[in-house]
């Protein structure tokens, strides 16, 4: 009985983290995507993705789209896992693919973090550098060398297309 309990916990683990299916990088990126910047506008999504790029490409997490989407706690809860309307395929698969190729979002800088644009820290740390799709966008850096405090007003149209 227990062996079969402890059996269960790991496949329900596994389903959690998308074990049983193996999501390709441009499915990950779409789902970051898709779950982070509510496809409100292209230059959310291209800076959503602009972070994940810059995360993997950072050497402080996992160096694969999928690994740095599928870190706990550091994106949406399940957003390897829940569903997700696909009327909004078609912008999202562009997008997607356009950052994997290299497109990013040129005011993200070397930003690994963002937040809801309507919520407000009190960290000293925070370097802001764009707010779009409803998300501000920012580097961390010692306090000393932080020039914008605060969440910058939204910006559109960046990204074109």
């Amino acid at each position: 009985m227990l062996r079969g309990a402890a059996l269960l916990a790991v496949l329900s683990s596994l389903a959690a983290c998308g074990g049983f299916k193996r999501q390709s990088e441009l499915e990950c990126m779409e789902r970051a995507m898709y779950f982070e910047s509510n496809r409100s506008s292209r230059d959310g999504m291209i800076a959503v993705g602009s972070v994940v790029m810059n995360r993997v490409q950072s050497g402080n997490y996992p160096r694969s789209v999928c690994g740095v989407v599928g870190q706990k706690n550091q994106f949406a809860p399940g957003v390897l896992t829940k569903r997700m309307d696909r009327a909004s395929a078609p912008r999202l698969r562009e997008a997607a693919v356009s950052v994997l190729r290299g497109e990013r979002h040129p005011m993200i800088q070397n930003a690994q973090f963002f937040h809801a644009a309507s919520y407000r820290a009190s960290y000293n740390n925070m370097h802001y550098v764009v707010t779009a799709g409803g998300n501000a966008f920012y580097e961390r850096r010692r306090p000393e060398l932080v020039t914008q405090p605060r969440v910058l007003p939204q910006i559109e149209g960046i990204t074109g297309r």
